[in-house]
């Protein structure tokens, strides 16, 4: 009940099968003048139905798993041909099924194989020309037509597929860039909270009013960092890099680290700028969480062309033969370096150097 229920074709093929099916009523002028028997009329309703099923399920299916089907439909205009000359109808049809073979050589050879199988059997024909007539003049130019209109179904198929791979890796990398700027806001606000807890928490008996002051101030960088997210969610965040410059400035002052900045001055296109002041937020986290470091300089300079920011603690050095670990944080810094032909390099001595620079041109 299902099969009959269809559907009988993919969607995307549309009605005009059903209609071409109406072409086997050709069949039926012979019994305008020749009487039809009942055994030739049973025969002739069962071939009909078996065509229908043959078909309608080539559509389903390309290549060799459509052979069976077309072979099936070629060998009932064999037997019917002889008899009937609307047989030819079924010629056209094969024909047309070689549309299912993707390699037009091979469909094209299918379609010269039909017209020579009608031709080798139209001297058994009672009525030569009403067969072979229809085939030649109507089945290979069909068949032919039918080769070209798959052919650019197959395309458009390749081209829709290519657009939902492009839009797919589009969403992925959207994916990719909201977790590298919310691993960026969030690892910096939240270790800048945790050092205002721990100093409130120290200050809560010996400084009640020095307390409140950073639970204000926990507050406020909890409440800014709201903001910041909704905005790096939605795409809109412009992050100014004097404004994270000062930022750093405090979360340093917090944590008891001496800050040494050496910022020259230049008007910096805004996708820079959001870069370079990512950079220095993702380097002040680390410094803040791993370095242990007492003092950090900030330069920022234009050197031929380009925009190189400075980044350097004095923190504990890593053991010998250590080496840097790229996190999260790290690898998006690259990514994002990388995106706008910019360098990153990583020095260790006596503490961590970072120097990124970015090409002026970059941005666009």
């Amino acid at each position: 009940m299902n099969a009959l229920r269809g559907p009988w074709l993919p969607p995307e093929r549309g009605k005009a099968p059903y209609l071409w099916t109406l072409s086997l009523l050709f069949m039926l002028w012979k019994y305008a003048y020749v009487r039809i028997g009942l055994v030739e009329l049973v025969l002739l309703v069962m071939t009909v139905l078996a065509f229908y099923v043959a078909y309608f399920n080539s559509f389903w299916h390309s290549n060799l798993r459509a052979l069976p089907q077309l072979l099936f439909v070629l060998a009932m205009g064999l037997v019917w041909a002889p008899s009937n000359p609307g047989a030819s109808n079924f010629f056209i049809f094969a024909a047309a099924m070689c549309a299912r073979i993707e390699r037009k050589r091979y469909a094209y050879l299918g379609i010269v194989l039909v017209v020579v199988c009608a031709c080798l059997i139209a001297p058994y024909v009672s009525l030569k020309i009403n067969f072979l007539v229809p085939v030649l003049l109507v089945g290979a130019p069909v068949g032919a037509a039918c080769i070209t209109e798959e052919s650019l179904r197959r395309s458009r198929e390749q081209l829709i597929r290519k657009q939902e791979e492009v839009a797919h890796m589009a969403r992925i990398a959207e994916r990719e860039r909201i977790s590298r700027d919310l691993h960026d806001l969030l690892g910096h606000t939240l270790s800048m909270i945790t050092l205002k807890a721990e100093l409130a928490g120290k200050l809560l008996q010996r400084d009640p009013q020095a307390c409140r002051n950073e639970i204000r101030d926990i507050e406020h960088t909890a409440r800014q960092a709201l903001s910041e997210v909704r905005s790096a969610v939605t795409g809109i965040r412009q992050t100014g890099f004097s404004h994270e410059l000062a930022t750093a400035r405090a979360s340093l002052a917090a944590a008891s680290v001496g800050l040494t900045e050496d910022v020259e001055p230049c008007a910096l296109p805004a996708t820079l700028e959001s870069v370079l002041s990512l950079a220095l937020r993702e380097a002040v986290t680390n410094i803040l969480r791993h370095a242990g470091a007492s003092h950090c300089e900030v330069r920022m300079s234009l050197e031929s062309g380009m925009v190189v920011l400075r980044v350097r603690d004095n923190g504990r050095a890593l053991p010998d033969g250590g080496a840097i670990e790229h996190g999260n944080g790290l690898r998006g810094m690259r990514e994002r370096v990388a995106a706008l032909g910019g360098r990153l390099a990583l020095r260790v001595d006596r503490g961590v150097a970072l120097e990124l620079s970015l090409p002026m041109g970059g941005a666009a």
